[in-house]
């Protein structure tokens, strides 16, 4: 029996070469062209919500715009498991700029002009993403 476990090991190992990803209840194994090649999903969602702070922002409503990031904070948290195995290096690229859009809201004192450039800057991350 201890001599069959590593040749099910092995074959299974060169039948799935591939990336595993994680899911609810199962490991999947993706090709590892496929999971190269694979992107986020649609940011537009998130996207929206940027779109309303970038308005937020317009009209001198800062904390209005610190009120409304937070939800997208909070869907990009949750849409994590479901978006960074697709594509790791553009989901931190978009968190990044999430992260300083954050932090450029929630200052002690908010800059109008920090804020505003931070979610341009935002913007054009998912935007640059979502063509790549």
């Amino acid at each position: 029996m201890m001599k069959l476990i590593p040749a099910v090991v092995v074959c299974l190992v060169t039948t799935f070469t591939g990336e595993p990803q994680m899911r609810a209840s199962h490991i999947t194994f993706v090709p590892l062209a496929a999971a190269a090649t694979a992107k986020l999903d649609d940011l537009t969602p998130f996207r929206t919500i940027v779109v309303d702070v970038a308005a937020l922002i317009d009209k001198g409503d800062l904390p209005g715009a610190k009120t409304r990031i937070k939800d997208l904070e909070t869907k990009w948290d949750e849409a994590e498991a479901g978006l960074k195995p697709r594509a790791a290096a553009d989901w931190h690229t978009v968190d990044k700029a999430i992260d300083r859009a954050l932090e450029a809201l929630r200052a002690g004192t908010p800059d109008a002009a920090k804020c505003k450039q931070a979610v341009t800057d935002l913007l054009a991350v998912m935007d640059s993403v979502a063509k790549a």
